[in-house]
């Protein structure tokens, strides 16, 4: 066949087609988030006085697949799970990796032995650095001994032996870059729209994020030990204002992502945040409504900047905030003596104590 024979430019010009079609593909792929509400089924999770981990996890997840599916069309969402159904801690991450993942987040709540801790973290995989982070790890962990044969199915992983972390510390994990990019987008959602206290971007060894083969996240929302951040955790407002401030997160990662990769920009943008007015438990197992939002503005253990009283200071314990006036006998406030508040900033501030 001789250079110049049409036949030869056919078979060029087809080949030439061929070779253009995976990029073509590549450009068109939806970009896949995958949601995974942690716990559920026979295992809740954290459970505080009105509320369970798995109610709170599945409830947020859910609201932020519906922002996602709402506003951005190519981006496809899949659950672990959308019902009270135990998912197996590897499947979790399976779903992740079978429907070739882009982005995995993984949404849990907090939990501690004492009630003053709160506040939102966000974690990445890696080596806990600190025993409070470890402690969380082993906590979520944990739900591996509830499935059948974990020893073999986990390969000897103990979540309650702090030598079975070890690996995680000779792990290179190709997407921690993307997953701490996005791990600091959530955390300033949390803490500028939401008004959520910073507990910052961690690391610690995660199971489902170290079989995750995706950039990936496990988001503790709260403390569902503190019974004020419970009350926020179990409302219909508060759980809107975290999964808008992950959905924002989201959209701002996912504008970095396509930018990167050379793809068409989406002329998606973030949603106001609107705060919320009241606090409506969803399930509160209880009779009991609180009368209004209590939003906690420093940790508990805080000493309030001293007042000036007959020319000497006098320092108090701040132990909650509101941005409404609380009665006397709402539950973060009964039978403490000494009660004292004052206004600032917007909100109500009660104290107890006041010492030289």
């Amino acid at each position: 066949m001789e250079f110049n024979s049409p036949m030869k430019y056919l078979v060029l010009i087809f080949c030439v087609f061929l070779l253009s079609q995976p990029v073509t593909y590549a450009q068109k792929k939806d970009f896949v988030l995958v949601l995974d509400a942690g716990h559920g089924g026979r295992d809740p999770g954290a459970v505080g006085r009105i509320a369970k981990e798995k109610d709170i996890t599945l409830s947020v997840v859910r609201m932020v697949g519906d922002l996602v599916d709402k506003n951005m069309r190519d981006v496809k969402v899949v659950y672990t799970r959308k019902t009270d159904v135990f998912i197996p801690l590897e499947q979790r991450a399976t779903i992740a990796n079978d429907n070739h993942a882009d982005m995995f987040i993984s949404i849990h709540v907090n939990a501690a032995k004492s009630k003053a801790a709160y506040g939102a973290e966000t974690y990445t995989l890696g080596l806990a650095k600190t025993k409070a982070n470890l402690d969380v790890a082993m906590a979520e962990n944990s739900v591996i001994l509830l499935e059948d044969d974990y020893k073999t199915r986990y390969r000897g992983f103990d979540p309650n032996s702090v030598d079975s972390y070890i690996m995680f510390e000779f792990m290179m994990d190709k997407y921690l870059d993307n997953s701490i990019y996005f791990a600091t987008y959530i955390q300033n959602q949390f803490t500028g729209a939401a008004k959520r206290y910073d507990r910052g971007v961690r690391q610690a060894g995660f199971w489902v994020l170290h079989r995750s083969a995706c950039p990936s996240v496990l988001i503790e929302l709260g403390f569902i030990s503190n019974y004020n951040e419970e009350l926020y955790l179990a409302s219909t407002s508060g759980q809107r204002e975290l999964s808008l401030a992950i959905y924002n997160a989201f959209v701002k990662y996912k504008r970095s992502y396509d930018k990167k990769m050379g793809r068409p920009q989406s002329d998606v943008k973030e949603i106001e945040m609107v705060s919320a007015d009241t606090v409506e438990p969803v399930n509160p197992g209880t009779t009991t409504k609180p009368a209004a939002p209590v939003v906690q503005e420093s940790k508990t253990e805080a000493v309030v900047q001293p007042q000036v009283e007959s020319g000497q200071p006098v320092f108090k314990l701040q132990i909650t905030a509101s941005a409404t006036k609380l009665s006397n006998n709402h539950a973060s406030l009964k039978d403490l003596k000494d009660l004292d508040y004052y206004q600032e900033g917007g909100y109500y501030k009660y104290t107890v104590g006041a010492e030289t």
